[in-house]
């Protein structure tokens, strides 16, 4: 049985694979949506190399056997009577990684990833930026609503009423913050973006729990500086929401 160990692990990746992909939104916690059809791709592609591996194999050991058959039993020697028909069975633990992403798949960028980027802001300069629509509330991503508070000269959202979706994140002092993370392909370049919420009725839901919190922006420090950021939303309403299949916003 030792001898189908790589295939075993071509087959539980694929599948693995396949069950984030093809079969549930579960790689929206890794990759970004128009990645799927590669994933799926790739996870048929290793199911069908392991059976096509398991194949020889099996056909290999067939042909072996018939071998044994009419020349008699032995067993392959390296000249020092050891024989190496047996792998090392430490090479099962490699297929420990797979089964883990097959049966409990991690779960999406939270907090503590938001906090490693907390210092990090958006990368346009002071500059004007195009009208908002009509109507309040108004949505809007964490990350616009960051890069309109901090770098516009217009000053747009002044007077407005917006609407922001992400997770709620702290800071040790109690200050609280909507946050949501950004990528440009998957979850390993992925940077965060947050907004200081003041105000909230009902104070600071846990950590980790999606909100949308409607408010207005509070201005704080000089455009384009260091004391502008993390920008401030006085909140109105603070509204527990259930976590997006897609949790990341695009850059």
């Amino acid at each position: 049985m030792r001898r189908y160990g790589p295939c075993l692990l071509l087959l539980v990746v694929g599948a693995a694979i396949l069950r984030i992909s093809l079969f549930s939104e579960l790689y929206l916690r890794y990759v970004k949506a128009g990645l799927r059809p590669y994933l799926i791709v790739s996870g048929v592609a290793l199911v069908l190399l392991g059976l096509a591996m398991a194949a020889v194999l099996r056909t290999t050991h067939d042909e072996h056997d018939d071998h044994d058959e009419h020349d008699g039993p032995h067993e392959p020697d390296d000249g020092h009577g050891h024989s190496h028909e047996r792998g090392p069975r430490v090479a099962w633990l490699l297929t420990l990684p797979a089964l883990a992403l097959l049966l409990f798949p991690p779960p999406a960028l939270g907090s503590y990833s938001a906090e490693r980027e907390a210092a990090r802001q958006a990368a346009q300069g002071v500059g004007s930026f195009p009208a908002l629509p009509a109507g309040d509330p108004v949505e809007l991503t964490v990350a616009e609503f960051g890069s309109r508070a901090v770098y516009d000269s217009g000053r747009s959202l002044t007077g407005r009423t917006v609407r922001l979706t992400g997770f709620v994140t702290r800071d040790g002092d109690g200050t609280w913050y909507v946050t949501r993370l950004a990528v440009t392909c998957c979850a390993a370049d992925a940077t965060a973006g947050k907004a200081e919420v003041r105000g909230a009725p009902d104070g600071a839901p846990p950590v980790d729990t999606w909100i949308t919190v409607t408010g207005t922006w509070h201005p704080e420090g000089a455009l384009g500086t260091d004391a502008a950021w993390p920008p401030v939303l006085d909140a109105v309403t603070v509204e527990r929401v259930k976590a997006p299949a897609d949790p990341y916003e695009q850059r």
